[in-house]
């Protein structure tokens, strides 16, 4: 899915490229994607005509502003990404097209169509679930180590959960919690209540620290990730814990990285530095 700095990275190469810029038609294949409003038909009336008028992130979420007081909420989920400039017609995965004014497109490639496209009135986009209901974004001045410590003060479950849960923290998935705690020394299932302060300080450090780096490498790419230009993000070239299950830890503690899996997801850490 893409996290924090996959979205950053799609929302900067969009904001240079698409303020000024009018929908002239708009295409899709699947229309279950649009969840608001009910029908195509209403979507694609509000949307034709519109300018882009700026580009913004909340979260995992990207967020166009348009004319007339409106706003596209795109929301990737695990397979997608927006891609801009001349489309293939023959690509597949792509389900949704907007066709603009200086003759590109803007797309959305999406291989298990999990992903959701609304729109909104801007000023009430803030009572929106998707936008009402998630945590701070931790790349975000306001984010202070006070704050981020009074976030988990009466939190419960292990650490890497509480990471990935946007209603706590918004924008960590499952590959940069990984990272984060390997960078802050931290087992990834050890309880919240038993984290002391100077831990806490560790992955608060960690979380600025591997989420800017992210962002500088323009995401990551394991999986199907490309940017708004389709192409691979670096820092699956990076990675120190994720998917790197067997390989001796970098830190040459003598740590052999291991995986644990719960739930679905698989938690990936060195048992040398990453004691519970």
């Amino acid at each position: 899915m893409p996290e924090l700095p996959e979205v950053q990275t799609i929302v900067s190469d969009l904001k240079k490229v698409l303020p000024k810029l009018k929908i002239r038609d708009v295409w899709c294949d699947f229309k279950k994607m649009i969840k608001q409003p009910e029908s195509f038909a209403q979507f694609k009336k509000m949307v034709i005509g519109k300018k882009f008028l700026d580009v913004k992130r909340k979260g995992k979420n990207i967020l166009i502003n348009l004319s007339e007081n409106k706003t596209l909420l795109i929301h990737q989920k695990m397979t997608g990404h927006m891609l801009y400039g001349k489309i293939d017609p023959q690509d597949r995965f792509i389900h949704l097209v907007f066709t603009l004014s200086n003759g590109k497109h803007l797309a959305l490639s999406d291989i298990r169509k999990f992903a959701k496209v609304l729109i909104c009135e801007t000023d009430r986009l803030d009572t929106l679930k998707d936008i009402k209901d998630i945590g701070p974004d931790p790349l975000d001045k306001t984010f202070t180590f006070k704050k981020f410590k009074e976030i988990f003060s009466k939190k419960k479950g292990v650490i890497k959960n509480g990471l990935m849960k946007q209603e706590i923290i918004a924008g960590i998935g499952n590959i940069y919690a990984n990272e984060i705690l390997w960078e802050a020394g931290i087992h990834p299932f050890k309880k919240i209540q038993k984290i002391k302060k100077e831990e806490f300080e560790k992955i608060y450090k960690a979380i600025k620290k591997i989420l800017k780096q992210g962002v500088r490498m323009r995401g990551d790419s394991v999986v199907d990730y490309r940017d708004a230009f389709g192409k691979k993000g670096r820092y699956q070239n990076f990675h120190k814990a994720y998917q790197k299950e067997g390989e001796k830890c970098s830190k040459n503690d003598g740590g052999i990285i291991k995986r644990i899996k719960e739930t679905g997801r698989s938690a990936f850490f060195c048992p040398k530095h990453q004691k519970l």
